[in-house]
């Protein structure tokens, strides 16, 4: 192997930014579990917009954290996601884009619903300050199955490929704009 000092410290800069991305991936969906939204706000930058489907298309992240300390930070409301196959290509030595497959759990006890989804993320990353954060994060369902749970424990299959009227608040068919 002919590696110069130079191209070992880009490679071993690549690794490390490799997983400092990884891991701020990795905080923002924890916190989304333990109902953190200040950690949540943390890992976006100022001007971050964020694109889910079924939801509008925040170019505020304040705007978008608010909404979910609503909804998501409430007790009844129970949260997994489950990262998995990240894809990270940079395009800059200060920028990135992301790919990265979600399983996503929810148990809410008031409405007695379950909720089990898969999506696919496409995040865009930049080095601000030394640290990376997310400027833009699209994500968009792959499939999505909801129970209802009756008083006597039976699971009832309500939404199948297709998001439900009840599912996350929203309206059968949202899209993100």
């Amino acid at each position: 192997m002919n590696d110069t000092l130079e191209s070992l410290a880009q490679r071993v800069q690549t690794i490390e930014d490799t997983a400092a991305i990884t891991q701020l991936k990795i905080r923002y969906l924890r916190a989304c579990d333990r109902k953190q939204p200040d950690v949540v706000r943390s890992c976006f930058t100022a001007d971050a917009v964020i694109d889910f489907e079924g939801f509008p298309v925040f170019d505020d992240p304040d705007a978008f954290v608010a909404l979910y300390a609503e909804h998501g930070c409430v007790p009844n409301v129970l949260d997994m996601h489950h990262m998995q196959n990240p894809v990270i290509e940079f395009t800059g030595s200060d920028t990135a884009t992301g790919l990265f497959d979600l399983y996503f759990f929810q148990i809410d006890t008031a409405a007695r619903t379950l909720i089990q989804l898969a999506s696919a993320y496409e995040d865009s990353f930049v080095r601000q300050n030394g640290k990376w954060l997310m400027n833009r994060s699209k994500s968009r369902r792959l499939s999505f199955l909801m129970d209802e749970v009756d008083a006597e424990g039976v699971r009832k299959v309500v939404g199948l490929g297709e998001q439900t009227q009840t599912a996350f608040g929203q309206a059968a068919g949202g899209q993100g704009k």
